[in-house]
């Protein structure tokens, strides 16, 4: 009897965390592997890959690498110690040929306990510059699949190597007469989508519908507002708002004309595979790495969109940058179009079956 290969795939606290895995997992579901997942027990990435068939989940103890002062910030070396004993016990009895990460926190424990084991570990990084999970998985990782080729400038490393954008193949399937179908959109007008990240994006979302009036003008609006950040007193005939879309995601896109989003690297690649030019608002430094603001300032270098720092939005700023986009549109699409897609997904994949030998 033929013994399988089995990954166990690592990375949450994000749905950008994710996206990656769920682009590679069905490939290697397709070349026969067994596939396991180890994250947190109740976070997004626990909802998403339950989703997936034939992929076991194990939920292991996680704690959160915070760059401010909390309470919690004594406590989570406790669980992240906790995590990966239990990381290490789990793959000791799994036996997993390699470990692939997409970071968060949530990653960390599971690489160590895949280091202690000895198993190989490839780590995956979106950003500009490397996120802390990854910067402290990185000495215990044989290889880091790297999306824009400047990273390289920020890791001085021979495991890094620039491997591009992975993107899932389901998003580039998308049917937009069955997306307006599904929210009765007259074919006639055009769509804005905003997407403000897996939780959701305040000031974004306060934006949005306090614009709703001016915007509906033009648009028919499509809001992926975040989890428990339905407003039901923000109602209008041209107007939805969704917590989080997933089957009908890739079908909402091919209608979409123009995307408000924060700037995410695996989001952001999507819309450009997509050809949807974007306005972008990234998470301003205060409340990140600032890793957002390079990606954004990147893809405004190559002509894919617009940039709002969230620091200078205002409804002025902010109606202004729309339409200027809006009006835009097809100088954008064209930029996008002379965007070369590179096989990230084979490269990835050719690099897992060499590890896993």
């Amino acid at each position: 009897m033929t013994q399988h290969k089995r990954i166990l795939f690592t990375g949450g606290g994000s749905a950008g965390h994710v996206t990656v895995n769920l682009a590679l997992i069905p490939k290697l579901q397709a070349q026969g592997w067994d596939i396991q997942y180890m994250a947190s027990k109740q976070g997004i990435e626990s909802q998403l890959i339950h989703n997936l068939p034939n992929v076991k989940y194990h939920g292991i103890s996680t704690g959160k690498l915070r760059r401010y002062m909390a309470l919690e910030n004594f406590k989570d070396p406790f669980r992240v110690i906790q995590g990966v004993y239990e990381a290490y016990r789990l793959i000791r009895n799994m036996r997993p040929d390699i470990v692939f990460s997409k970071g968060g926190f949530v990653s960390v424990p599971v690489v160590l306990g895949a280091w202690l084991n000895k198993v190989p570990v490839i780590i995956h990084e979106s950003d500009m510059t490397p996120g802390l999970a990854n910067k402290i998985a990185l000495p215990f990782a044989n290889k880091i699949c790297l999306t824009f080729q400047e990273t390289l400038d920020h890791i001085q490393s021979t495991k890094a190597i620039h491997v591009g954008a992975v993107i899932r193949d389901e998003i580039l399937q998308g049917n937009a007469e069955r997306g307006r179908t599904r929210v009765l959109f007259d074919k006639k007008l055009p769509v804005l989508l905003i997407m403000g990240g897996s939780l959701g994006a305040r000031k974004i979302n306060e934006a949005v519908r306090k614009n709703i009036r001016e915007l509906t003008k033009t648009f028919q609006i499509v809001h992926i507002c975040g989890k428990g950040q339905v407003d039901a007193a923000a109602e209008h005939p041209r107007y939805l708002q969704f917590e989080y879309i997933h089957e009908d995601l890739a079908d909402m896109l091919a209608m979409t004309d123009i995307v408000i989003t924060r700037a995410g690297s695996n989001s952001i690649f999507e819309f450009l595979a997509l050809g949807k030019p974007m306005l972008l608002i990234p998470l301003p430094r205060a409340s990140s790495r600032g890793d957002q603001i390079l990606n954004a300032e990147s893809f405004k270098r190559a002509g894919y969109g617009e940039l709002l720092m969230e620091e200078d939005l205002t409804d002025a700023s902010f109606l202004t940058k729309v339409m200027s986009l809006y009006d835009r549109r097809e100088e954008i699409a064209g930029n996008m179009r002379a965007y070369k897609r590179n096989e990230a997904v084979n490269r990835v994949l050719e690099l897992i079956g060499q590890f896993s030998k």
